[in-house]
């Protein structure tokens, strides 16, 4: 049954707060949609993000009013974009709610352009989450509903030709679209010249969000990222969760395993029915409030 927590959001202003945390590396401005003095638009959420002239992040979460969960959750890219679900943004968003009193109890749900998801915090240290459990929703295979332009009812092992390289691609969507690359041996530098031609391929109507991906062991990965509107990424809780469901798809691991990125390690757990729930580590890095210059810039 779903818990509408009733929360004074509204009544418990601070103008232009703001709070930066990061998932294994991966890095969020969170802010309250009822708090802020200016225009969240393209251009204004590209200089907050920007690390020369703003805060510099990978994005920015943005507390919204939600009638299907107790919150609603916006997931706001550095090139303006905005994402359907992200797994370490959701714990870092679940860590604000929890650590500034907005969520009443350990478990909650929360409303993303990709669905309702649950999180739970797990363990705390000083009264603020540490650890937090996400139900990151159903892993999707169908190329359709992915979506890709695909020829096959569900995009596995199927060629990507791109200007100069070829490539075996696994599709699946977590929430938001993702194409997993199987290799031998992992290249920051490949990835890293590859990734924009493949994000933004015709093959994928939407864009999407790309992984190189090792098998270690039957119950634990290595990836490499490349997040769409964001480039290079650290680490990706729906990416980790992505490669998690492509490897017990394709019966290379086991329903439980872990994830290593560059950034640490996530630990996921694909159910038969497919239902992803991950759970990993989330630390604050500041608090504060955008300052009158920055504000002056961005109006």
């Amino acid at each position: 049954m779903l818990l509408l927590l009733k929360h004074p959001i509204k009544n418990m202003l601070m103008k232009d707060f703001f709070v930066k945390s990061h998932g294994l590396g991966n890095d969020y401005i969170v802010m309250n949609s009822h708090e802020i003095s200016f225009e969240m638009n393209v251009e204004n959420i590209k200089t907050i993000c920007d690390v020369h002239y703003g805060i510099g992040s990978d994005g920015i979460l943005l507390l919204v009013d939600s009638t299907k969960a107790d919150f609603g959750l916006r997931i706001l890219n550095p090139d303006g974009s905005e994402a359907e679900k992200s797994g370490n943004g959701l714990r870092i968003f679940a860590k604000y709610l929890y650590d500034y009193g907005l969520a009443k109890s350990k478990t909650f749900s929360i409303d993303t352009l990709g669905g309702v998801v649950y999180a739970e915090v797990m363990e705390t240290d000083n009264e603020k989450a540490r650890t937090i459990q996400v139900d990151m929703g159903k892993a999707i295979f169908e190329a359709a509903k992915i979506p890709v332009n695909s020829d096959l009812t569900e995009c596995l092992d199927e060629t990507l030709s791109l200007e100069n390289q070829s490539y075996l691609i696994n599709c699946v969507s977590v929430g938001n679209p993702h194409c997993v690359i199987l290799k031998e041996e992992l290249s920051e530098a490949e990835i890293k010249q590859y990734g924009s031609e493949i994000e933004n391929h015709p093959k994928f109507p939407n864009r999407i969000n790309l992984q190189f991906a090792k098998v270690l062991s039957r119950d634990e990965v290595e990836i490499l990222i490349w997040e769409r509107g964001a480039g290079y990424t650290l680490a990706s809780g729906s990416s980790s969760s992505a490669v998690a469901a492509v490897m017990v798809k394709k019966g290379l691991t086991n329903r439980k395993l872990k994830v290593n990125m560059p950034g640490g390690t996530l630990k996921l757990e694909i159910a038969k029915d497919w239902q992803i729930r991950m759970t990993g580590e989330v630390r604050e890095i500041a608090s504060g409030y955008l300052s009158a210059e920055l504000l002056s810039d961005l109006q």
